[in-house]
């Protein structure tokens, strides 16, 4: 057995060497394509030609998604954002493929500090009135990313409408399993609960107890299977065009965990659930809104809201 301080062979060295040497190459070539295609958006980007921009829409999102290093910061330095907003606003032939990007780019914090400034939120808003389900999945999921553990973009969000935008589009497209699930996540995000797009919440509708209400259960599974997050979210009319949203998020464990420490902590039951319930996250958000917008023509605002 080779002693561990035994210096590498030439062959292997050099090995390293051309493969640190090959690294380095793929991600200048890619940082030049990168650099291209920004370049190339921010000159193109005001007439929105599609045969043009598409391609170099492609090329920006692509290295977005692949987390390519230094992508973001490029994209940022780029001033590309405002062109983003255009062509969401445009409701032209790019539009969906401009809304993938802006999606990915919401995960990047170093991106999605100029949306506001850039004109994408208000842009984001009127495309959830748009009747497009997957325009309107890979907004929600803008929505859900800029609000995620970020109580400034909660609150432009809420300010600007987001929430009864949100709720419209629950009632308008009760049977859309995957567009339902996108909406409530963002919901959550907005309220403050910081539900991570990887924690893979599984939603499902429940029995309502009161006419014109709309009730979804939502569970994210926990590691070594002995507890896991509920969620139950209620959307009530209280009047014509009034709703109210509230949403709860606590602890859900096992019946076998739970008898093992009920004597050790205080704790509330919850009818819903067959399971016992731990009481150590729980947190509810309220807000009514009127005239829930099924058209872009239509202005709402939130009213009131309570965190």
């Amino acid at each position: 057995m080779g002693h561990p301080n035994v210096p590498l062979s030439y062959k292997q060295a050099r090995a390293h060497r051309d493969k640190r040497a090959s690294s380095r190459l793929q991600l200048y070539t890619a940082n030049e394509n990168l650099n291209y295609a920004l370049g190339a958006i921010r000159v193109l980007g005001v007439e929105l030609v599609e045969d043009e921009l598409k391609p170099h829409l492609n090329t920006v999102l692509a290295n977005i998604k692949e987390r390519q290093k230094g992508a973001a910061e490029q994209v940022v330095i780029s001033g590309i954002l405002p062109i983003l907003a255009l062509s969401l606003r445009s409701r032209g032939p790019l539009t969906l493929l401009t809304a993938k990007l802006v999606a990915e780019l919401a995960k990047e914090s170093v991106v999605r500090k100029g949306f506001g400034d850039a004109g994408l939120v208000t842009a984001l808003l009127s495309v959830l009135t748009s009747s497009n389900e997957e325009l309107l999945i890979y907004a929600a999921k803008t929505i859900s990313h800029m609000s995620y553990d970020n109580p400034k973009q909660q609150e432009l969000l809420l300010r600007r409408g987001a929430a009864p935008r949100l709720v419209a589009i629950l009632l308008r497209f009760p049977d859309k399993q995957a567009l339902e699930e996108v909406c409530l996540l963002a919901l959550c995000n907005l309220s403050g609960m910081g539900v991570a797009e990887e924690a893979g919440m599984v939603w499902e509708r429940g029995a309502s107890v009161r006419p014109g209400e709309c009730v979804f259960h939502g569970v994210a599974a926990r590691t070594c299977g002995f507890a896991s997050s509920a969620t139950l979210l209620r959307v009530s009319q209280w009047g014509p065009g009034q709703y109210a949203v509230s949403i709860e998020d606590f602890q859900r464990c096992s019946s076998s965990f739970w008898n093992l420490h009920r004597n050790k902590r205080a704790h509330h039951w919850f009818p819903f659930f067959s399971l016992g319930s731990c009481s150590n996250m729980f947190k509810v958000m309220n807000f009514s809104t009127r005239n829930v917008p099924r058209t872009k023509s239509l202005k709402t605002r939130v009213f009131h809201t309570f965190l």
